[in-house]
């Protein structure tokens, strides 16, 4: 293939505008449908927040096709397609926030503006994210530079994640958010991504070490002892995780984020196996220690029980996903802040559910599942094991996000206090998980970039001379002057040789000690 053919090799980048039309198209809709049933009627800071909203689809699409032509077309409409849902259901329970007396009436929410309350914050956010997406694109054109300083990576990692243990402040009987005055942070979003370039860079070094088995138990092939270190240090820190924050789901996180990088490394499930085991005989040891913690799993085992107090929350999450049935009751027509101060964080899933039904609940699901898919499609394309591993891991982190929170609203695992990535209000948690999308883009650009083909013509090396005294070689065997100027005829050779064989014993001439004598 020529250079020429090189070039024209399709990018997809119409594709991808394609859907980010769909995307607009979708936001636009689902927000007309909630000033209906809101305000009554359609609102002109509707259009504009969508006219807001598609400028920054085309900024966005634009920095891709200028600086990662390449990349996957699916990721990016994707990641802006759950964050328009997030931005419009924000909006939608700002207009029914029973805190904001001034959105009270149908006049007073039909009078809001564009950048009112959290909903308008959230569009902001997405318009930094984008422009936080066109500088890591533009500075970093090679994913492989993410691991050039590594171990300074994975330390500022530790210390963005212990800092609000010192920094911080208890919100909900947890210390996440350090509070900076004009903003409020969670350094554990940025912290997860730090860690996984580094447990990145360091399994591709290792992963032969690790790779090796002991013995075969129950089915498994186990690591050697020598090997457990890297896991040992990495429970440690996640215990420490959860004892300085009182937070189970970010140590969760980060000892599950590790884990799965180490499975892809790998290829052994007996690590996953020892993982859940060492992380579950942490919890256990941590269980008796804070009361934090045996709240949220009484609460899970039987939430009835307080269903006034303590599992209120959780309680009015069950009714909502059941009163929603197939089709909910409509965008904008539900009770969604019926499940108090978190109802656009960790129980946005549960309003989504109640007005939308279990269909339109699940399509936001399987658009994270196909992000996911195409984010280990990536890790399989790649071409250096670096990319490998950080793509994998960057697909598993926000797929394992996904299933603790949907878990913890429909009580299959206790509440943790995750945020639906690019779906819940907040600035940490949305540019952190772009940050992702980002890493992601540019490591699918580098997969699916077409390989310049060598120009002229292909050069053969010649085969290599035999060196000196190689068994191959030929070597003469010199005579002495006498044998040398023998005169022997043809029937004296033949009588020689035919006596030679009858005399010779077998076993003399397969002996490489003893050759046979050659003549003339």
């Amino acid at each position: 293939m020529s250079a020429s053919e090189t070039a024209r090799v399709p990018n997809r980048r119409n594709v991808e505008l394609a859907l980010l039309v769909v995307v607009a198209l979708v936001f636009y809709v689902f927000l007309v449908a909630v000033e209906i049933a809101q305000t009554g009627d359609v609102q002109t800071s509707g259009l504009v927040m969508t006219l807001t909203f598609a400028v920054a689809l085309g900024v966005g699409h634009l920095l891709i096709r200028f600086f990662a032509p390449y990349a996957d077309p699916v990721l990016y409409p994707c990641a802006a397609m759950i964050t328009g849902i997030g931005i419009v259901f924000i909006r939608r329970l700002d207009m029914s926030d029973p805190d904001q007396d001034f959105f009270a009436t149908q006049a007073d929410r039909a009078s809001m503006g564009v950048l009112d309350g959290a909903g308008g914050r959230q569009l902001l956010f997405f318009i930094g994210c984008n422009v936080v997406l066109g500088l890591f694109l533009w500075w970093f054109k090679d994913h492989r530079s993410f691991a050039r300083y590594p171990y300074i990576v994975g330390l500022v990692g530790l210390l963005l994640a212990a800092s609000p243990a010192v920094l911080g402040e208890v919100r909900y009987g947890s210390k996440l958010w350090i509070n900076l005055g004009f903003i409020s942070v969670q350094p554990s979003e940025f912290a997860k991504l730090l860690l996984l370039i580094f447990f990145a860079y360091y399994l591709v070094r290792k992963r032969e070490v690790l790779s090796l088995a002991s013995k075969k138990f129950l089915g498994l092939q186990w690591p050697r002892l020598r090997d457990l270190l890297p896991v040992l240090v990495v429970w440690l820190v996640s215990l420490v995780i959860m004892v300085g924050l009182r937070d189970l789901g970010t140590s969760l996180l980060f000892f599950g984020m590790f884990v799965a990088v180490l499975y892809i490394a790998t290829q052994r499930v007996s690590w996953i196996v020892l993982g859940l085991s060492m992380f579950a005989l942490g919890a256990a040891i941590m269980y008796p220690l804070f009361d934090h913690l045996q709240r949220r799993v009484y609460i899970w085992l039987d939430p009835f029980a307080d269903p006034t107090d303590k599992g209120f929350q959780i309680v009015q999450s069950l009714i909502g996903l059941g009163s929603g049935g197939l089709f909910g009751a409509g965008p904008g027509a539900g009770q969604p802040q019926s499940v108090g101060f978190a109802a656009n964080s960790d129980f946005i899933i549960v309003g989504l559910g109640e007005e939308l039904g279990l269909f339109g609940l699940v399509t936001i699901l399987l658009m994270y599942l196909l992000f996911v898919v195409r984010g280990l499609r990536t890790a399989l394309t790649v071409r250096d094991s670096f990319g490998k591993l950080l793509a994998g891991g960057l697909a598993f982190s926000l797929g394992f996000q996904v299933f603790v929170i949907v878990g913890g609203v429909t009580k299959l695992i206790p509440l943790t206090g995750q945020t639906a990535p690019l779906l819940s209000a907040g600035g940490s948690s949305l540019i952190a998980n772009w940050i992702l999308v980002t890493l992601l883009i540019r490591v699918s650009d580098s997969a699916r970039k077409p390989q310049p083909v060598p120009q002229g013509p292909i050069k053969v090396a010649p085969p290599p001379k035999p060196a000196d005294n190689s068994p191959t070689e030929l070597v003469s065997i010199p005579h002495n002057a006498a044998d040398e100027t023998e005169v022997i005829s043809g029937a004296e050779v033949e009588k020689q040789a035919s006596q030679g064989s009858a005399e010779t014993p077998q076993a003399d001439k397969d002996d490489p000690t003893n050759p046979p004598e050659v003549k003339p």
